[in-house]
């Protein structure tokens, strides 16, 4: 059983031990991808060049795959580098962004998810949805489909893929195949911030970093995010200051708000 208090030493770990985060990202959230991991106390490094993979795999915590903008050569690097990180051992986060919405993304999830050991694959409902065969609607990289069941969806891919999953929505379903979790922290706001579903792969891609459970590293990430998200919008309902707000309380964060306003259960 995983306890609030639990996610809180995951917090503190996390600004003694200031992880190195690879990411491999697109090149619409870089800028904040890398700003909300200085703001919770990791490091991030983008690095794309096939060149330089392997030494900066080789001096990095963790490694974060994400599709947004994907290239065919983008594909290749991703590949090679979740090969560099399967050797060291650290662990691989995916995030499938727009899964569904084009045959080049989802033969590249397809082809990360066979050739890379994965620890946490996170997305929206139809990013996961797809991936575990069912056609789901998507309208570009924002999901418009609904699974009944999220639970089942998490746990069975889980299940086929070896990987933690996390279906983020309105309430976040997060599963190891065995034992499933709902976080039910965040607002609506989050979904009108660009790259608020990319930063929440990378902030646990950084939690991951220095918790090998790889079930609370995706639930500190995930409660810490929908936190943010709630704290911000009580302050501004619009999207220019929330997400100064946002930001505000990523670098504010500590165990006292987790413990006070986490909202996780076993399900």
């Amino acid at each position: 059983m995983i306890t609030v208090n639990d996610l809180s030493k995951n917090l503190e770990l996390l600004k003694k031990q200031n992880p190195l985060v690879h990411n491999i990202t697109n090149m619409v959230v870089t800028n904040v991808t890398a700003n909300a991991l200085l703001a919770i106390g990791a490091s991030p490094i983008m690095a794309y060049a096939k060149e330089e993979i392997e030494d900066i795999v080789s001096i990095s915590n963790s490694l974060v795959l994400n599709i947004g903008t994907l290239t065919k050569d983008l594909i290749d690097v991703m590949l090679f580098a979740g090969s560099c990180a399967n050797k060291k051992g650290i662990p691989v986060i995916f995030d499938p962004v727009g899964a569904g919405a084009s045959c080049l993304r989802n033969d590249a999830s397809k082809e990360i998810i066979a050739n890379v050991k994965l620890s946490i694959i996170r997305g929206n409902e139809s990013e996961i949805a797809n991936l575990s065969g069912i056609k789901l609607k998507t309208k570009g990289v924002d999901s418009s489909g609904h699974v009944e069941d999220k639970k089942t969806l998490a746990k069975e891919l889980s299940l086929k893929t070896s990987s933690v999953i996390c279906v983020s929505g309105k309430e976040d379903i997060i599963s190891d195949g065995f034992t499933a979790y709902s976080v039910s922290n965040g607002d609506v706001l989050l979904t009108k911030m660009t790259g608020a579903g990319c930063i929440s792969s990378s902030v646990m891609g950084a939690f991951a970093s220095i918790d090998n459970n790889y079930l609370k590293a995706s639930l500190t990430g995930a409660v810490l995010i929908g936190i943010c998200g709630e704290r911000a919008a009580l302050k501004s309902r619009l999207s220019g200051s929330f997400q100064l707000e946002f930001f505000n309380n990523l670098s504010a964060f500590d165990s006292n708000m987790l413990l006070k306003y986490a909202k996780i259960e076993k399900i």
